[in-house]
């Protein structure tokens, strides 16, 4: 992928990860749409950016997205690449039956969400020169989080969608994996403070130096989430399953105590 000269779609641009990088690859001397729910929140990430436009879309529904596609295409021609980034993470308990609004709006948004958004753009994307998608997994696709269940199996079933994508669209449209580990953002309350994830401006320099290397690798993966991705391959998966959440359990006590 190359690093200047692109017109980027970030969705779930308004705030954390997506904000983050949205800032980064207009610094870098890209033109950058972000996407998101909330106009106020995409006019705050935009802000002092001329080369950062904002555009509302809502993830959840097919037919929006659609008309998003339309609009997104009318407006920025030259689109070429597209970062799935959108993404909700709800708390879930197993053991007893339960409401299961937030599973079914976990899987719209995560897994239904890009599928819908990368179909409505394929094909202008593969008559683009340079064009790349990126979709924005977790280190949860690979060793799971017990209280996210629903978040995790989404993440799970994007990674294995992207492989086949890869291979799909190869010679067409270069395809990456971002999988960010526990990141200080929003994405769950208590999150962006929480002691042991990693500060978002540190994430994001690391991939950033990451899409700079040349070739750009498949799998974007900065250095605290090799110990979730590789878990399997190194056979320390229970260890790392039971290490990982005991941890996280532990850093959400710890701030509910504070």
């Amino acid at each position: 992928m190359k690093s200047s000269g692109n017109t980027i779609l970030i969705t779930g641009g308004g705030s954390g990860i997506g904000e983050a990088l949205a800032h980064r690859f207009h610094d870098a001397g890209n033109i950058v749409i972000i996407a998101g729910r909330r106009q106020d929140a995409l006019d705050a990430a935009a802000a002092g950016r001329p080369d950062i436009h904002t555009m509302t879309l809502d993830i959840e529904s097919g037919q929006g997205v659609t008309d998003f596609a339309a609009r997104l295409l009318a407006a920025f021609p030259a689109l070429n690449v597209l970062i799935n980034n959108a993404g909700i993470m709800r708390l879930e308990p197993l053991d007893r039956s339960r409401d299961l609004a937030d599973a079914e709006a976990t899987v719209t948004t995560n897994l239904l969400g890009p599928i819908r958004l990368t179909n409505a753009l394929i094909d202008h994307l593969t008559a683009q020169p340079d064009a790349a998608i990126v979709n924005v997994t977790s280190g949860l696709a690979f060793v799971p989080l017990v209280e996210t269940p629903t978040y995790n199996a989404t993440k799970a079933a994007i990674h294995s969608y992207t492989i086949a994508m890869r291979d799909a669209l190869a010679g067409k449209v270069e395809v990456i994996e971002l999988a960010p580990p526990a990141v200080q953002t929003g994405l769950t309350p208590g999150q962006e403070t929480r002691e042991g994830y990693q500060p978002l401006d540190e994430f994001a320099d690391e991939v950033m130096t990451l899409f700079g290397q040349q070739p750009t690798p498949a799998e974007i993966l900065v250095q605290r989430v090799n110990f979730l991705r590789n878990a399997e391959r190194e056979g320390r998966f229970d260890a790392a399953f039971q290490q990982m959440n005991h941890l996280v359990r532990q850093a959400r006590a710890g701030q509910q105590q504070g």
